[in-house]
């Protein structure tokens, strides 16, 4: 670590909660980050890095994409902030009207409508009230292993209990977990769960990753999103897809649902939204919209500061213009299956008892074991090596024996290449 990293982490260590970063007393984590383009990040020693997590997704377009930068530049130049929801300006609008295109016009000829927020988790919160207000309802089902996460809202629906312990006594605990199906034995039993629990309960809704991120990539089999929408039209509940991390083309489709042939009631989207400004959305179909949430009279009863923020509006539009004329989604589909074929000529070499690789598009996952076990210690082993070698990944799960691959879409074949001698290698070493 370089003398001006370290720092920068004293610096951290000092002032910033000591929860937050993650500081290994042998210097080997973190890395200082100074700058990023593409697929490349720079620490502030000069050191070049291939970051194959997109920095948790949102640069589906690539790091400092110079439309969505010069987008957002102009902007600041021209108008750095708004009054949300009091005097608008054009590009929420516009957005707004981008965001119904893409989602319930383009998936089922209907109209939707948004509420803008600034994180993932808050266009979380605000699909909650949707459905509260929807319904009148004030139950919901989640599933086990699922992150939609970390504010008082959201974390009732966020499975670890890691992070709802220290917590539970403020808590509504207003949801009720059911397991996420592994096969498709699995969806009967979970058909039974699911009506016992809207019989139970009064639920309002069924909130579920279509493909579970920060719990390990978890790929459900086919029929289980359109067993979700059997049973919410079944009981009047809404079904709520939160896309914050599969949205916008990181499975290969505009959103995860559509492998599933499912439309939801309610998306919620942030991370590559932008590109790297705090944005987010609760997208709803507009007759729920409209249901849920009155005519302003002059008080929004769900609103903020920064609400549709012009600049992260700007570079929203500019992102999706690139996905779009860059041909980004099927980029994720086409590169995606690539890097899965290679991740399993590595399994099958290293042994399929040892490494179990999965994914759609670019969202991918190598699952490791270890004499039948999670290899927990491998995972991190293998992270702090590859980030030593100039590789950017995170472990997931819970236990955290999953490394999670989700770079750039923009990543050829080149750095795939590059990174899957290197991870062969790792492992290799690793299981020696």
């Amino acid at each position: 670590m370089s003398n001006k990293a370290n720092k920068t982490i004293e610096t951290l260590h000092r002032y910033e909660s000591r929860n937050v970063t993650f500081i290994d007393p042998d210097g080997s984590w973190p890395i200082v980050w100074e700058w990023a383009k593409g697929m490349r990040v720079w620490d502030d020693a000069g050191r070049e890095y291939l970051d194959f997590t997109a920095a948790f997704g949102v640069a589906a377009a690539g790091h400092a994409n110079p439309r969505i930068v010069a987008a957002g530049q102009r902007q600041m130049a021209k108008l750095l902030h708004a009054m949300g929801d009091v005097h608008p300006h054009a590009l929420k609008a516009e957005l707004a009207r981008e965001l119904s295109r893409l989602t319930f016009e383009r998936l089922a000829k209907r109209t939707g409508k948004t509420v803008f927020c600034n994180s993932g988790f808050e266009a979380v919160e605000a699909a909650l009230k949707t459905a509260h207000l929807a319904t009148g309802r004030t139950k919901i089902i989640a599933f086990e292993r699922a992150y939609h996460g970390l504010g008082y809202g959201s974390l009732n629906a966020t499975w670890r209990s890691e992070f709802r312990s220290p917590f539970r006594r403020q808590l509504g605990e207003f949801a009720s977990f059911v397991p996420f199906p592994e096969a498709k034995v699995d969806l009967a039993k979970l058909e039974k769960q699911l009506n016992s629990e809207c019989r139970r309960q009064k639920i309002g809704a069924i909130l579920v990753e279509p493909i579970q991120g920060r719990g390990g990539t978890n790929i459900p089999p086919a029929g289980f999103l359109k067993l979700l929408r059997k049973i919410c039209n079944k009981h009047g509940a809404l079904l709520i897809c939160d896309e914050v991390y599969t949205g916008f083309g990181r499975t290969g489709r505009w959103f995860a649902s559509e492998h599933f042939g499912v439309v939801p009631d309610v998306i919620c989207l942030g991370k590559a939204l932008t590109g790297g400004f705090p944005l987010s959305a609760c997208v709803g179909r507009a007759d729920v919209m409209d249901r849920a949430w009155p005519e302003s009279e002059g008080e929004a009863i769900h609103t903020s500061t920064f609400l549709g923020h012009p600049v992260g509006c700007s570079m929203a539009l500019a992102s999706l213009r690139e996905l779009e004329a860059k041909k980004l989604v099927s980029r994720s589909a086409e590169m995606g299956e690539h890097f899965l074929t290679e991740l399993r000529r590595l399994a099958k070499r290293l042994g399929q008892a040892r490494c179990r690789p999965r994914g759609l598009g670019l969202m991918l996952a190598l699952e490791l074991f270890d004499e039948g076990k999670p290899a927990e210690a491998i995972a991190l082993t293998v992270t702090k090596r590859l980030l030593a070698e100039g590789f950017i990944l995170l472990p997931e799960g819970e236990p955290a024996n999953i490394l999670s691959i989700t770079p750039p879409l923009t990543v050829g074949k080149t750095h795939i290449a590059r990174f899957t001698f290197a991870l062969g290698q790792a492992l290799e070493d690793a299981y020696a």
